[in-house]
């Protein structure tokens, strides 16, 4: 009988230094993966709070996901700062400056960027979603319906700073006139004639 419960103690043995062995490289792929997305994410919530910013200054108000308490240091807010040290960049998987203009059904238009996984790589999507309108539903009553067009999509290893940044600058520059023009189309239909149309869901 105690042979027999050896042979057990045996088999769980090799299971848990296995399992161990999972867990270090997990926790070692996880790590790298952190320490590759906080140089990404500092530069790109610095491009957010800065986009902010610019529409601020024609009285166009955005409000920013992560909030600027958690990320920024301020010498005179809002517009001399800096990034803080001990905020852990590489945990945030997504970031977003949403419109809360009133008219013309802006409140909810908004630039997003997000981390996914997919096949077991890191990816990171920017995608500029916007409100459709709205819909009753008989057993949940009304609800908002979100359009999407695809922005850039990469997987992590691969990402282009560049070319994000090119993307960005054409984007928020026609999203910018759209508001001097107090005319929503311009960017709508800049979006439709040069971007992939995503998912459509409701909120």
């Amino acid at each position: 009988m105690a042979a027999k419960e050896g042979k057990s103690d045996d088999w769980f043995e090799t299971l848990d230094k296995e399992l161990d062995k999972k867990t270090e490289n997990a926790m070692k792929n996880e790590d790298e993966q952190s320490t590759e997305k906080d140089g990404i994410n500092r530069t790109l919530i610095s491009d957010f709070w800065k986009i902010l910013l610019r529409f601020e200054r024609i009285n166009i108000h955005l409000s920013m996901e992560p909030s600027h308490t958690l990320f920024a240091q301020f010498e005179r807010y809002p517009y001399e700062w800096s990034l803080k040290d001990n905020f852990d960049y590489g945990s945030v998987n997504q970031m977003q400056i949403i419109d809360r203009t009133r008219d013309q059904g802006r409140v909810g238009d908004s630039l997003k960027l997000r981390f996914y996984k997919e096949k077991k790589a890191s990816h990171l999507r920017l995608s500029f979603e916007y409100c459709e309108g709205e819909h009753y539903y008989k057993y949940s009553g009304w609800k908002r319906i979100f359009g999407q067009f695809i922005l850039y999509d990469s997987p992590v290893k691969k990402l282009n700073l560049d070319q994000i940044h090119t993307i960005l600058a054409d984007v928020v520059r026609v999203w910018y006139e759209s508001h001097l023009k107090r005319d929503r189309e311009v960017i709508l239909t800049h979006l439709k004639e040069n971007f992939e149309k995503g998912e459509t869901y409701t909120q």
